[in-house]
């Protein structure tokens, strides 16, 4: 038996600082890394997300070579690369034996850790699983802070990360006196406010060969591939970076819940698939935004949001997928069973705001986090969408979107079909919501302001419909307590007026 390691490196592990590379190196190891069938058509992934993981993945393996590693990379339109990833590894170890041992950084997709842990036991030389360092909280820390609380709250998490990380902590306390300040971010936007745009990365070589590629074997996925834009290596992603903590960030925090007809990123960050795929390492993307707050370039609200995004929900998500690692995405508390509609993959609908937001999706890959809970995720609730059709439909069309921290948003915060385990309340809104935080309506072709009947704004009469219908399992909820004291006061007539309305909408689906 030879003496070598088989470092495997998988699509969302592109990082030089990857456990499993730091375990070896260039002297004692080989690199795997492949683009398979497998993953690129588990679900109808966007097309731009593709091209992004593809080139990424191509600029990561030259990276590796540069620092001295051999790689062995396998091209998805290479009639050689095996169909999964599992058997892709299963081929070089009977085809060399030159290996020890196979190292990896666990998958972040219990789908995946899965599949290779089955598969390993059937290959001639061990593998060993080390866990992924880019994380803040280990599962074990987040199961030891979860054990025997009554309920979970990211709040109290990301109290937690912030004494772990000191970010924005004085001593022990946090800065400006309060750990959250997002009461101070809930402005609606003004189209006149000038609006930075991300940076826009020309597609090389490497990049045009991957599109050439995407369109010719997954152009009927789902979205738009050109014009492609993202940043494909480390440099790149840094300077997306750099642009929005000098650019955006001051006043990402006012803006961040707002919502704009044609202005599909106002002051985010759109940093997400960076960080997600391993380009940016999310401790460092926090100690940048923290330092434009130390520098005066930027107000606290603004820097704590961002900060509570990545180090709170990011991480909490994280937790609670690998908390729960069997059954999480076919749960069901609502027993919510109608398929999902058409226009979510073709954005042609009548309503202003799901149009909006499905429009930018296909085009950009991309919808900021009100846009996906509060418009297409709120519509699939108070609709009574499958939960795990919504799930899969989150999975497949962002840019950003692995399991890990996909599912949680959707299947427990954005459709409560975890039943409460994850927040604390269904996130659910009338047509008023949108309108308070959005432009969208003033050119819809339902009119926000009527209630019921034809023409009158569908999440109005929805929203109260899936309080009545779902009233056995929710009227106990302490903070849907005002709602269903509001319907109970209502007139009879009232009540059949707002369930006939909702009824004729979603049979018109």
């Amino acid at each position: 038996m030879g003496g070598k390691d088989l470092v495997v490196v998988l699509g969302d592990q592109l990082s030089h600082g990857l456990s499993a590379l730091k375990a070896s190196s260039p002297k004692q190891a080989i690199v795997v890394m492949a683009e398979v069938a497998e993953e690129a058509g588990y679900v109808n992934h966007h097309q731009k997300k593709l091209a992004f993981v593809f080139s990424a993945m191509r600029h990561f393996a030259l990276e590796l070579r540069a620092a001295g590693w051999e790689v062995v990379y396998h091209r998805l339109d290479d009639p050689h690369t095996a169909p999964d990833l599992p058997q892709q590894v299963r081929g070089l170890l009977a085809q060399d034996g030159r290996f020890a041992r196979v190292l990896m950084t666990q998958a972040g997709e219990q789908r995946l850790a899965a599949a290779f842990d089955a598969a390993a036991k059937h290959w001639p030389v061990p593998l060993s699983v080390l866990p992924d360092k880019r994380f803040l909280a280990s599962h074990a820390d987040f199961a030891n802070w979860a054990e025997g609380r009554k309920q979970l709250r990211m709040e109290y998490f990301y109290r937690e990360m912030r004494r772990k990380t000191g970010l924005l902590m004085q001593g022990d306390q946090p800065e400006g006196g309060q750990w959250n300040f997002d009461a101070d971010n809930r402005k609606a936007a003004k189209p006149d406010l000038f609006m930075p745009e991300p940076p826009r990365t020309q597609p090389d070589a490497i990049t045009q060969e991957v599109l050439e590629m995407v369109a010719q074997t997954r152009g009927a996925h789902f979205g738009q591939l050109l014009p492609f834009w993202f940043a494909v290596d480390r440099a790149g992603a840094l300077e997306a970076l750099e642009y929005f903590a000098s650019e955006a960030l001051p006043r990402f925090g006012d803006y961040q819940d707002a919502m704009l007809r044609g202005q599909p990123f106002l002051y985010h960050s759109v940093l997400a698939q960076y960080i997600n795929i391993g380009l940016l390492e999310p401790l460092e993307v926090c100690r940048r935004v923290e330092r434009a707050y130390y520098e005066g370039q930027a107000p606290l609200n603004a820097v704590e949001g961002f900060i509570r995004q990545i180090i709170g929900w990011r991480e909490y998500m994280r937790g609670i997928y690998w908390l729960n690692p069997e059954g999480y995405t076919d749960q069901n508390h609502l027993g919510a069973t109608r398929p999902l509609p058409d226009f979510y993959w073709t954005g042609k609908t009548d309503m202003a705001c799901m149009a909006a937001a499905i429009g930018q999706t296909i085009e950009h890959a991309y919808a900021h986090h009100i846009q996906r809970l509060m418009v297409t995720g709120n519509f699939a609730m108070l609709a009574g969408l499958d939960p795990k059709e919504v799930h899969e439909w989150y999975l497949a069309v962002y840019a950003d979107a692995y399991e890990w921290v996909e599912a949680p948003n959707v299947i427990g915060m954005s459709q409560f079909a975890d039943g409460g385990f994850l927040g604390s309340k269904p996130y659910a809104a009338s047509g008023n919501y949108i309108n308070k935080m959005s432009d969208y309506c003033a050119e819809c072709r339902y009119s926000v302001s009527q209630k019921t009947g034809d023409g009158a704004c569908p999440f109005n009469a929805l929203y109260w419909d899936f309080l009545a219908r779902n009233e056995d399992k929710l009227r106990g909820n302490p903070r849907l307590g005002q709602m269903y004291a509001t319907w109970g006061r209502m007139s009879v007539e009232k009540r059949e007026d707002y369930r006939a309305s909702a009824a004729a909408f979603l049979e018109s689906l």
